[in-house]
């Protein structure tokens, strides 16, 4: 079966009206001014232009033009002309109908732009809700899931008192769960901007020293160790951050460090100041991330290709890392660290500790 488009139509019914017009307009031409001639083939230069376009619209133009002079300017049937109005009048309607048809060009091409960027615009609002409603499910389905864990994580604590060794694993489970839910409402609360940071005046060798006693449970005597470096000669390193906040940010970036190193692995963790910000890094010698991971590792729940079960983990600890660093000013980056591994660098606000006395 043979298909034509649209455009074929167009050429055809166009050209049909032109010969159509033509013929009427030949048979009546000792009674036809040249202002009608000019008035009717510009109509079909713009009908035409309409429905097939802006090729169309010229190529009428030019035969319409070739036209008037053939049949309607003496001498009559001869592409002579021989007044210099006759040349007025055939120039006139040419450039007119170029100049038509391209304006009805530009505004179809507006037109279109117009229910482009339209269509754009309801798929984005429908996105947007959509992500919304994500929000909200998220936070109801995780408040509403507090309550049974803390149950359950009771009963699991009675058994075990009870001698059930299955308690162990349940109270584990719910452990798991209880963070998972509690990670969740602090995403739903940071992407909704109701989560409350409070910036205030904090050394940053307090801040290191938290975090270490925060992740010593991890080492259990194991060959991993934490290593600090922090200049102590130097002037004190303070910043106005918020000293919890920014704790759990600096311990979700150890903890990870931690568990990407080999048994006897080292982490780094130092501090330094570098103009109006303080940079903590947290080094590891792990595997390392792929480079097309390097920012969607920041992404709420993302996992790298091929990355083994991170069993306890609920995938959002990065992303709810970023913005809480975010909310305070600062930054949370990664970058490959040479010879092999990461280092994860959070950056805050500094500050002078003798200008805030």
């Amino acid at each position: 079966m043979i298909r034509i488009s649209a455009r074929a139509v167009s050429v055809v019914i166009w050209t049909a009206v032109l010969i159509a017009v033509t013929v009427v307009l030949r048979a009546n031409r000792s009674d036809t001014d040249q202002a009608h001639v000019v008035l009717a083939y510009l109509l079909v230069v713009l009908g035409g232009s309409v429905s097939g376009g802006r090729a169309l619209g010229f190529s009428l133009a030019f035969a319409a033009f070739l036209l008037i002079d053939f049949f309607f300017q003496l001498p009559y049937d001869s592409l002579t002309v021989n007044k210099a109005l006759d040349w007025v009048i055939l120039v006139s309607f040419l450039v007119t109908a170029i100049v038509a048809t391209q304006l009805l060009a530009l505004i179809r091409a507006e037109s279109l732009e117009r229910e482009r960027l339209a269509v754009e615009a309801e798929h984005a609002a429908a996105l947007r809700e959509a992500n919304r409603m994500k929000d909200v499910l998220l936070a109801s389905v995780s408040h509403d899931l507090r309550t049974p864990l803390t149950t359950i994580k009771a009963l699991a604590q009675n058994a075990a008192l009870r001698g059930d060794e299955s308690a162990r694993v349940i109270e584990e489970q719910a452990d798991r769960l209880t963070r998972l839910v509690a990670d969740l409402l602090d995403l739903s609360r940071l992407k909704g901007g109701g989560f409350p940071v409070s910036l205030e005046l904090n050394m940053a060798e307090d801040l290191v020293g938290a975090a270490v006693r925060q992740v010593a449970g991890l080492l259990n005597g194991g060959g991993r160790r934490v290593v600090t470096h922090v200049d102590t000669q130097g002037p004190p390193l303070a910043g106005r951050f918020d000293f919890v906040q920014s704790l759990r940010i600096l311990s979700n970036l150890i903890e990870n460090a931690l568990r990407h190193s080999p048994p006897d692995g080292v982490v780094d963790l130092s501090v330094e100041r570098a103009g109006e910000q303080l940079i903590f890094t947290v080094s590891d010698r792990g595997p390392g991330v792929a480079p097309a991971d390097r920012e969607r590792i920041f992404e709420p729940f993302y996992r790298a290709q091929g990355s083994a079960p991170d069993f306890g983990r609920t995938g959002l600890g990065l992303s709810i890392a970023r913005r809480l660093a975010e909310l305070q000013g600062g930054t949370v980056d990664y970058a490959p660290r040479p010879g092999g591994g990461s280092v994860f660098s959070v950056r805050l606000p500094a500050t002078d500790v003798l200008a805030e006395s």
